[in-house]
């Protein structure tokens, strides 16, 4: 199906956006979450070099400018005049994440500087839609998630996956236990869009023909499996006790989670001090348990711009675990116990792997780098 957005709808929908653009990603976070610290993940895939970034605003012919940035080139910036809108929330050289909406359409681009890379958006104007996924011939993982509680896994990923270490159980969450693990990043660096450009992006299964052609990706792909899985899991019904959403930009999931577990609620991320190949880990002393019984966990998925699978369960309990590393690798790594699993898919991973049937005993996992936890504070 052919998109198209004419420029004059295409600058009053985005001259709206403007008016909103003054709040950064950062500054929404401070006010939906004041006094609430950023986790390494989320500063990752805002600024993948973690700068200080500036925020401007230029309206009109002439401009009328804001700047609420340190003086430092690049940030999030708004230009609303005669020919065109830009929003450009980069890292003050060629690349970052960018809006342009006018005569000339609306591009999108979240790349990071290198020709032919990111996620590239046109909308409106002359050329209709296409947007340019990036990393074209790289291979993209496509099998399903650990962290998918209705799937089953198959012999390949019971036996290869290295997620498979991730889970354990909560009885063996004690100092001085030792676990074998591999904390791996996902590979894909994907970077969140603006909500006001993800929203107007098609994310449904019954689209899937319309997204593959909005993002220039043919049919059958590695590519184009993976945004197929990822929407298919958006998709899946939820399973009992459990509130399910997949928040396509910052700010859609901090609606969700505080709408969940009130504004007085913290994110938490696992970090680890440097990128080593599997090795046995202690738990050290200071084992925190956080506060209640409810979280919201948001997995980050594959797809062409960053998407996280968010759900909240009131059977969970979640943990900051210290661990010391055989080659001196340290890392404080979030830790989610499952107190009650009998509605997972009885060939789940985590069964495969631990022997347990489901609803017996609770059953834990660590998360990876690039995933959040929200907890009430």
């Amino acid at each position: 199906m052919e998109f198209r957005l004419s420029p004059v709808l295409a600058f009053l929908a985005f001259a709206v956006a403007a008016s909103h653009a003054a709040l950064s990603p950062e500054q929404y976070w401070n006010y939906m979450l004041p006094n609430t610290q950023m986790p390494k993940a989320v500063k990752v895939i805002l600024h993948p070099d973690l700068e200080d970034k500036s925020t401007s605003v230029n309206v009109g012919g002439a401009g009328a400018n804001v700047n609420t940035g340190k003086g430092k080139p690049g940030g999030t910036s708004v230009n609303v005049g005669k020919g065109v809108v830009n929003v450009n929330t980069g890292k003050g050289k060629p690349g970052g994440t960018s809006v342009n909406v006018g005569n000339g359409g609306v591009h999108v681009n979240t790349g990071k500087g290198t020709p032919g890379s990111g996620t590239t958006v046109n909308v409106g104007g002359k050329g209709g839609v296409s947007v340019n996924a990036g990393h074209k011939g790289k291979p993209v993982n496509v099998k399903a998630s650990p962290f998918d509680y209705l799937y089953a896994a198959t012999e390949t990923q019971v036996h290869d996956d290295p997620n498979v270490a991730l889970f354990f159980l909560e009885k063996d969450l004690h100092p001085r236990a030792t676990m074998t693990l591999h904390f791996t990043q996902n590979t894909e660096t994907a970077t969140f869009l603006p909500r006001q450009i993800a929203q107007k992006i098609p994310f449904s299964s019954d689209k899937l023909p319309e997204i593959l052609n909005i993002f220039s990706v043919k049919p059958g792909s590695e590519e184009a499996e993976m945004m197929k899985n990822t929407i298919k899991e958006c998709e899946q019904p939820k399973i009992q006790g459990e509130e399910k959403y997949c928040a396509t930009s910052l700010e859609s999931m901090i609606d969700f989670s505080t709408s969940t577990l009130g504004k007085n609620a913290q994110a938490i991320s696992t970090e680890v001090e440097k990128q080593t190949t599997m090795q046995k880990y202690t738990i050290a002393a200071g084992v925190q348990k956080m506060a209640g019984d409810k979280s919201v966990v948001c997995h980050k998925q594959n797809y062409a711009y960053a998407v996280f699978y968010c759900h909240k369960s009131e059977t969970t309990r979640a943990y900051m675990v210290p661990l010391e590393g055989a080659e001196g690798t340290k890392a404080k790594a979030v830790a989610i116990c499952h107190t009650d699993t009998s509605a997972w898919n009885p060939k789940h991973l985590a069964f495969q792997v631990l022997k347990v049937e489901p609803g017996t005993i609770p059953i834990c996992h660590f998360l990876p780098q690039d995933h959040i936890v929200w907890v009430p504070k």
